[in-house]
């Protein structure tokens, strides 16, 4: 049996402040926990319901009713692990970044890692203010991209200032189309809070606005979906321009 002591370390690891003091997070569901285990996170607990489903590593076998008891999910998961978080290295000299400034949705950033994930990016930088990327909500959201995604957090006006090499692209709703800009420098692609949008002091370090074209009713896109049209584009006038 797992110890109460046990599972509640684990429940206290969906608070942020425990999280940094312990410098560890949790992952859920046995394909997650794959992805962090090959991209070799330390992992420092293991327990599952199957033990089938990690036969070579060490584990503890724990009832569903146990499992429901640290799972943040309504239907308990198959198996849980509680890794350490890297050790964040350097931000890559990368065609493109991305930076977020006061995303709030777990949701939102969670899809936001998986689509840079899919676009081939290496490296996201988000202000301070910026939902952490371990929130459990953020971990299940990026479907195991979070293991290959270095997610920095930083004061996002003084990094952006240094960032004299790249232009800075940020999205409003009266920018330029993103089919008429030319994405051929390298680019640092910044996407603000779902509701405020870009604060004024980061729209002045903006090079250029840039929006993606309504030809419907609707007020507004979603953030995360926003960010997945523009890195598609992005993508694709890179790969023609060459």
């Amino acid at each position: 049996m797992v110890s109460k002591s046990q599972i509640k370390f684990v429940c206290q690891l969906a608070q942020k402040k425990q999280r940094d003091k312990a410098n560890l997070f949790v992952a859920e569901g046995h394909k997650s926990i794959h992805e962090f285990s090959k991209a070799s996170y330390e992992m420092h607990h293991l327990y599952v319901v199957d033990p089938n489903l990690f036969l070579g590593k060490e584990f503890q076998t724990v009832s569903v009713e146990e499992m429901r008891s640290m799972s943040a999910l309504k239907t308990p998961p198959d198996s849980l692990a509680v890794f350490s978080k890297p050790i964040m290295c350097d931000i890559s000299t990368s065609s493109v970044i991305v930076a977020l400034e006061n995303i709030q949705d777990p949701g939102n950033l969670g899809t936001m890692i998986r689509l840079c994930d899919w676009f081939g990016l290496k490296d996201i930088v988000c202000s301070l203010d910026t939902v952490d990327c371990y929130n459990p909500k953020v971990v299940r959201a990026t479907m195991g991209s979070l293991a290959r995604i270095n997610v920095h957090y930083k004061a996002l006006k003084p990094w952006l200032k240094q960032m004299s090499d790249y232009q800075i692209m940020g999205t409003t709703m009266r920018g330029k189309s993103i089919y008429t800009s030319s994405f051929s420098s390298p680019t640092i692609l910044v996407i603000g809070n779902e509701g405020k949008g870009l604060s004024e002091e980061v729209n002045q370090l903006v090079n250029e606005s840039i929006t993606i074209p309504r030809y419907g009713e609707a007020e507004s896109l979603n953030a995360a979906m926003a960010t997945g049209i523009i890195l598609s584009e992005i993508r694709r006038t890179q790969t023609t321009e060459k």
